[in-house]
């Protein structure tokens, strides 16, 4: 008996790797990327679209670098691995949709804005029965007084 403790345990000993940390995509549609890059590639809109604004303005002063750097970017785009300006790739091809905070605050404002839109919508219809019950006095009037020359 040794009065040592065991060494404590360390699974990289054994061969087994440390878990992979998924990379973050960026928030950008590689699929309006890819849109893009088709259309107007040569003139970098689709570097525009990403955020890299001054790759793109060097895209479109060159126009795609003889079209070698456009090409080059639509492949690494059909890749999915064409990164925006954060150095995110852009992957899905879906368009993000923007998320606002869930919390109390923002539901209650939203509940609020509705509230104010449907009294603004009953209001506004109740101005147009009242507009449309004076173009038809109006019209009654007119009525009346060419009745009247004419007899």
């Amino acid at each position: 008996m040794t009065s040592r403790y065991p060494a404590s345990y360390d699974p990289r000993d054994e061969g087994e790797e440390e878990p992979v940390t998924p990379v973050r995509a960026s928030s950008r549609s590689r699929g309006v990327a890819l849109v893009l890059g088709t259309i107007g590639g040569i003139f970098g809109l689709h570097r525009f679209y990403t955020g890299r604004v001054e790759s793109g303005i060097w895209m479109a002063v060159s126009l795609g670098g003889g079209t070698i750097w456009w090409l080059y970017d639509m492949v690494v785009l059909i890749a999915g691995e064409f990164r925006d300006a954060e150095g995110l790739p852009v992957r899905e091809w879906g368009v993000a949709p923007v998320t606002a905070g869930r919390g109390a605050d923002e539901s209650r404002q939203v509940t609020q804005l509705t509230e104010q839109l449907e009294q603004v919508q009953r209001q506004l219809g109740e101005l147009a029965e009242r507009v449309d019950f004076a173009e038809r006095l109006l019209t009654q009037q007119r009525e009346r007084e060419r009745l009247s020359r004419g007899s």
